[in-house]
Order: structure tokens, then C-alpha cells, then sequence
């Protein structure tokens, strides 16, 4: 006869709750910020005596942060499926930092709540698929399946007080030991406060969520109330067109009109040479991400208003005041710009086998651009209208995608998805046959306009910047205080017929000696309205670029 064995006790039957939570704080410091980690050793204080010592006690702070907070929040019925969000959200987090290089705070949040189904396809990779399923499915699995021991709350309540007191404990100690040289890492690398997973990733959200209820609940602010045109129009033909190209992810760097090495703008050259088209040199944008420039280059206020009340646009002054108006798009929307204005996406108008997996080359925008104009109202053109083309441009990572074969000059091309994997040059060539496209299709519009009747102008301005792998950065988006150059510095050209300039009463000449100044995005809307002669008390005449050329 076999002895009986006892049964096993409550405390036998698996981990202990706030044990699972440890194991979990410990992977999120440790496997969840291997780009937090990697940053922080290839800086320079690190490398130097002592560094090693600020590591440890940095990465001390982060995880006593992680277990004080995983510990207060982490039980009850949605302890699971929590720790799965914050698995995912560390994964995919990490999975951009680590590869592009990049940084999440508020404003990437933003670009990825108001990103489209063709931005979000231009990330995914199998290498994303894999650092999912390291990094989130399997420990996910892990985390759902693996046994908890029950434990009474009233246990709990003094288990999890006393387990966040010494997390705290363990904090303080370590950051106290460690201060200096913490404060000085921090300092030094600003960017590092926007890479600590998850606590970026929840910050954000929150910031930007609140942010964005807050923006709806605002009235909006009307603009050009008083605008009126200074001169009626003669005839219908005489009135003035202007179209705005809106440039994307393009840096001055490298545009070739900005003496780039590399002749990636040749027909613009072109157009220079002939004594019609003025370059400006030093132009610098309103944000990093087109979610914060394209808003900011039409606002009357410019980067000054970024957080300032929410007010309508350029656009709808233009309208207001009679003239006309159209927004064609072939990125990710207008941000809210046009939504008061005649508007359409590129690929509803184009026939679908010139516009595969629903991405349009750029060229076609130019092709509907007489069928937008028709479309504008004829009463209001015979004021003036304003056209808005919102280019594909540059925008990454796949650049090789932005780019028709007659214009693939530079090769061989990056054509993968992780730019880390690829050579240097072979990046740069992709994004610089890219410019070279932007370069034929502003060309082919100036062609066009030259034919047009009427006193008719052209304005280019890319909304940012990118990242090219300098400092081990890619694409864009980084926070304005620490953004790179090549992020901020846009280029930005103005074209005039001989019309539009005896209109204007301007010399070319005039504005080639302004266009080395600095300059940025918020002339953009002062300069419009004075291209298409309208006045107003939301205008402000001297941040026309014009206006210290025209003699009356």
C-alpha cells in the first residue's frame, strides 16, 4: 500500500504576484530598451573612467522605476492582458528606435495616430515581424500562461506597499550614487529622456490624447474676416494663379540649387540660369513630421502659434475673401488643413493601373492639374485662385520607391526597409534620385504655367527635413530641441512669370540678394497673400518675401 502524499499548499502553486511583475519590470529594462542601452554606451560619458558605473546605476534607476510602478498598478483582473500591452507597445517601440534611430515623445505619438494605410505598409518588414515575436509574442505567451499563486488583497495591500518602498529606496540610492554623472549623460544627450521603454510610450499617448481632446473641444478661430483683393481683375485671364508645392521629407542638403554636390535639380538649374526663379538657401521648417509642419506653413502665426489656439488657415482666407482654391493630395492628408476647402486625394482620380497598391507617382499631379483648375469656381478665379500640390516627395524609408526609372540616375539604390542594413551611399542615392523626380515634376508645372494666360507664380517648399544616418539617425521626427540640421533646413524656391512679376512691380535681381537670408515657413502664408494680392489685418506684410522688393 503507497503512502499518501500530502497535498501540495497554495503557496507551492506557482509565482508569486509581485514575482511576475519582477520578472516582467526586468525585461522591460533590460531586453525592452536595448536601443535605450546601446545609446547610452556608445556616448561619450560612458566611454570614458567611470562610465560603466553610470550605466549600471542609470539602468538601477530604470528598472526600480519600472517594478515601483508595475508593483502599484499591476493587480487585479487586468494584470494580463496589461503586461501584453506594455510587451507590444515596448517591442515595436524599441524595434524604431533601435533601427531608425529615432526617439518617441509627443510628437512621434502623433505621426502615428494620424498615419494612413500606405505609411504604415512602408514600415512593415520581416525583420519588424521578427523583433514582434521576440519581443512581444513569446514573452506575451510566457507572461499569460505562466501560474500565479493566489494571494488574499489584504496580503497584497502590505506585499505590494512595502515592495514599492524599497523600489523607491532602490531608486534614490541609485541615483544619488550615480548623480553626477546621470545629470551629466542626461544633459548632454537630450534625446535619451525620449527613449526609456515604455514610460516614452505612455507619456506620449497621454500627452497627445489629452492634447488632441483638448484642440477639439477649442473653437475654431476664423482667419481673413476683413481680407479683401487690393486690385479687381480685369478679365477673367488676368487674374492670378498661384500653386504651392508642398514638398516632402526633402533637406536642403541635398538640393542641388543649394550647391549640393550632386546635380540633383538640373532642370531647376535651368530655370535659375533664365533669371525667373529665386532660391532660398537657408529656409528653415515649422516641426520634423509633416503632422506638425503642413498646419504650421499655412498658419498665419507660423511655429510661434504651434501651441497657441486652434485658428483656421491660409486656404480658408483665400476662400473667404472670394477667390479660389483647391488642395490635391498625394500623401497622407492635409492634417486638417483643407477640410473646409475643395479637396481630393490623387488616387481618386487617377486610373488605378497608374496608381499600384493605391501609391501615385507625383507626376500625375501636374496631368489633373488642368482638371483641378476647371473644377475651381469661375467667379472666384476671375478674383484669382490658389492651387495646393501635396507631393509623395522623399518620404521614407523606401526611397527607391519615389523615383520613375528615367530619373534613377544615382545607383546602385537602398531598397530595403531597414536603412541600417544598407550601404551609406547606396541610401543616398535612393533619396537623391528621389529629389531628382520632385526636380522634373516642378519643372514640367513651370513649363505648364508659362503657357497659362495670366499672371501666374509657382512656390516650393518641402515641410521637413530627414535623417540619413548621420549620428546613426534615420527618417525624421525628432524633437525640435534636438533635432538635427538636416531635419530643420528645408529648401524653398519661388518661380514668376514676367506677368506675375510686373503685377507684383518686383525684380528678380531684388530677391536673389534676399535669398541667402534666413527665412523659414512661417513667410509662407504672408507671401501667398501678397502673390495673389490680398490684404487684411491677418496679414502681416513684412513677413512677405516680396515685400522689401516691391517698389510700391
Amino acid at each position: 500500500m503507497r503512502p499518501m502524499q500530502a497535498a501540495p499548499s497554495p503557496r507551492s502553486r506557482g509565482i508569486h504576484p509581485i514575482g511576475l511583475e519582477l520578472l516582467l519590470a526586468l525585461w522591460l529594462a533590460t531586453v525592452g530598451n536595448v536601443a535605450l542601452w546601446r545609446a547610452v554606451y556608445l556616448s561619450p560619458d560612458v566611454q570614458q573612467p567611470g562610465g560603466l558605473w553610470v550605466m549600471f546605476t542609470f539602468a538601477m534607476v530604470v528598472g526600480a522605476a519600472l517594478l515601483a510602478v508595475l508593483t502599484a498598478l499591476m493587480w487585479g483582473p487586468w494584470r494580463r492582458a496589461l503586461g501584453v500591452v506594455l510587451l507590444l507597445l515596448s517591442s515595436v517601440a524599441g524595434y524604431f528606435m533601435f533601427t531608425y534611430g529615432i526617439v518617441i515623445d509627443p510628437g512621434m505619438v502623433a505621426n502615428v495616430f494620424h498615419t494612413d494605410r500606405l505609411e504604415t505598409q512602408g514600415l512593415l518588414s520581416a525583420h519588424l515581424a521578427m523583433a514582434l515575436f521576440v519581443g512581444a509574442v513569446l514573452p506575451s505567451i510566457v507572461w499569460w500562461r505562466m501560474p500565479v499563486r493566489p494571494v488574499a488583497a489584504r496580503h497584497q495591500w502590505w506585499q505590494r506597499s512595502a515592495t514599492v518602498l524599497v523600489a523607491l529606496a532602490v531608486l534614490v540610492v541609485a541615483l544619488l550614487s550615480g548623480f553626477q554623472g546621470i545629470s551629466s549623460l542626461m544633459r548632454n544627450h537630450k534625446s535619451l529622456r525620449y527613449m526609456v521603454n515604455p514610460f516614452n510610450v505612455v507619456y506620449g499617448v497621454v500627452v497627445q490624447g489629452l492634447g488632441e481632446t483638448a484642440m477639439a473641444a477649442q473653437p475654431l478661430r476664423p482667419v481673413g474676416l476683413d481680407a479683401s483683393v487690393r486690385i479687381t481683375a480685369a478679365a477673367h485671364d488676368r487674374a492670378p494663379l498661384v500653386v504651392v508645392v508642398v514638398g516632402e521629407t526633402v533637406r536642403a542638403a541635398n538640393f542641388g540649387l543649394g550647391g549640393y554636390a550632386r546635380a540633383t535639380t538640373p532642370r531647376l538649374q535651368a530655370l535659375r540660369t533664365e533669371g525667373d526663379l529665386v532660391y532660398f538657401s537657408d529656409v528653415q521648417s515649422c516641426g520634423t513630421s509633416t503632422q506638425v509642419s503642413v498646419p504650421c506653413l499655412f498658419s498665419r502665426r507660423g511655429r510661434a502659434g504651434l501651441n497657441q489656439a486652434h485658428e483656421e488657415s491660409l486656404v480658408d482666407l483665400v476662400q473667404r475673401a472670394g477667390l479660389g482654391v483647391y488642395w490635391l493630395d498625394n500623401q497622407a492628408g492635409c492634417k486638417g488643413v483643407c477640410d473646409r476647402i475643395p479637396h481630393r486625394f490623387l488616387s481618386s482620380m487617377a486610373s488605378p493601373e497608374h496608381c499600384p497598391d493605391g501609391e501615385c507617382p507625383d507626376a500625375l499631379l501636374l496631368q489633373s492639374l488642368p482638371g483641378v483648375l476647371a473644377a475651381i469656381d469661375r467667379g472666384r478665379d476671375r478674383q484669382g485662385s490658389l492651387v495646393v500640390l501635396h507631393q509623395m516627395g522623399n518620404h521614407g524609408p523606401e526611397y527607391h520607391r519615389r523615383s520613375q526609372p528615367e530619373h534613377k540616375l544615382f545607383m546602385p539604390e537602398c531598397r530595403s526597409k531597414a536603412l541600417a542594413s544598407c550601404e551609406p551611399s547606396s541610401i543616398v542615392n535612393a533619396y537623391d534620385n528621389a529629389i531628382r523626380e520632385t526636380d522634373a515634376l516642378l519643372a514640367d508645372t513651370v513649363a505648364w504655367l508659362k503657357q497659362q494666360d495670366r499672371p501666374v507664380a509657382l512656390l516650393y517648399v518641402s515641410d521637413h527635413g530627414e535623417s540619413l544616418g548621420e549620428k546613426g539617425i534615420y527618417l525624421h521626427g525628432m524633437p525640435w530641441s534636438i533635432a538635427p540640421a538636416e531635419q530643420k533646413q528645408v529648401p524653398m524656391l519661388l518661380w514668376m512669370s514676367p506677368d506675375m512679376r510686373r503685377v507684383q512691380d518686383v525684380q528678380t535681381s531684388c530677391l536673389n540678394a534676399l535669398a541667402s537670408r534666413p527665412w523659414s515657413q512661417d513667410n509662407v502664408f504672408h507671401t501667398v497673400s501678397g502673390l495673389l494680392r490680398l490684404s487684411g489685418s491677418d496679414i502681416d506684410a513684412a513677413k512677405d518675401l516680396l515685400a522689401p522688393c516691391r517698389r510700391v
